[in-house]
């Protein structure tokens, strides 16, 4: 099918997992109801954005994928005939945790998942004490409503991971987001910081000529305040669908798969690439001596 339906799910956490598991599964519900085909949740949708601080206790809130969530989602997956993508806090082994999303398709069918490879660590966002980089690389997945690739938040700055993604065929982007403003440095950073975001986002999605979409949580934790704007952008980098900066919504953008093709013939980005000159780019740094 040429036009999908994208739904974006914008809510809160509270310390209750199993409320948040709750009142998830009842916005794919709802999101379904209103025409999504694929729905994608926000990053660690059943608690809130823990790593704000270090605490090995924190650890117990992991769990297995595919796992007991998983299962829930793929039962639900199948009952309404929706793609579910799912950012979960996975438990490998023991002392061994990764930022995990689950990908499921419209058959109830769990199709894999994508561990989150860059792993920031920054005052409030505190993740290199809590997750292994992802091993599993950049991958894509076709779904009975396209063939999709999910990054997951602070992969959201490193162009190479949207490319090596698009470059699998992903005709749409998904990064399931926890980003936000610390109190401290909303006022004279918040208008700067948030303008990179979505313009590093929109430049992915020109650059390769694909939808991109971006799910964004709500809401104050301590002393971060999540920005929401979940949106679209479409291969042109325009946005096709925001949501509040405030608000619990679920968007539904609906993408015309056939306008990836139509851009990558007039743009032809991947034919142009000079892959021959490209080696340095696997390097930390171009050193001059």
């Amino acid at each position: 099918m040429s036009i999908v339906n994208l739904g974006l799910i914008q809510t809160h956490a509270t310390e209750d997992k199993a409320d948040n598991l709750r009142r998830t599964l009842q916005l794919i519900r709802d999101a379904a109801a209103k025409g999504a085909n694929i729905v994608c949740l926000q990053e660690l949708f059943l608690t809130p954005y823990f790593c704000k601080r270090e605490d090995t206790d924190l650890f117990d809130l992991a769990e297995d994928v595919p796992g007991d969530t998983t299962a829930q989602c793929q039962a639900l997956a199948k009952e309404l005939g929706v793609v579910i993508i799912a950012s979960l806090f996975e438990k490998r082994a023991p002392g061994l945790y990764h930022n995990t999303a689950a990908i499921i398709d419209a058959d109830g069918t769990y199709l894999g998942k994508y561990r989150k490879m860059h792993i920031p660590e920054d005052p409030g966002f505190n993740e290199k004490f809590y997750f292994t980089p992802g091993d599993l690389g950049y991958r894509v997945w076709d779904t009975k409503f396209g063939r999709i690739g999910v990054l997951v938040c602070w992969d959201q700055w490193y162009p190479e991971a949207a490319r090596l993604t698009a470059m699998a065929g992903a005709q749409i982007l998904f990064y399931p987001t926890a980003i936000g403003w610390l109190k401290s440095e909303k006022d004279s950073l918040g208008t700067s910081q948030h303008c990179a975001w979505e313009t590093v986002q929109r430049g992915h999605a020109v650059a390769n000529g694909c939808y991109l979409a971006a799910v964004n949580r709500v809401g104050t934790e301590e002393e971060t305040e999540f920005w929401g704007q979940s949106f679209v952008a479409s291969p042109y980098g325009e946005f096709v669908g925001k949501a509040s900066s405030d608000k619990e919504e679920i968007l539904i953008v609906p993408c015309d798969l056939k306008a990836v093709e139509d851009f990558r013939r007039i743009w032809p980005f991947f034919r142009d690439r000079r892959i021959d000159s490209y080696e340095d780019v696997t390097k930390r740094w171009r050193d001059r001596d």
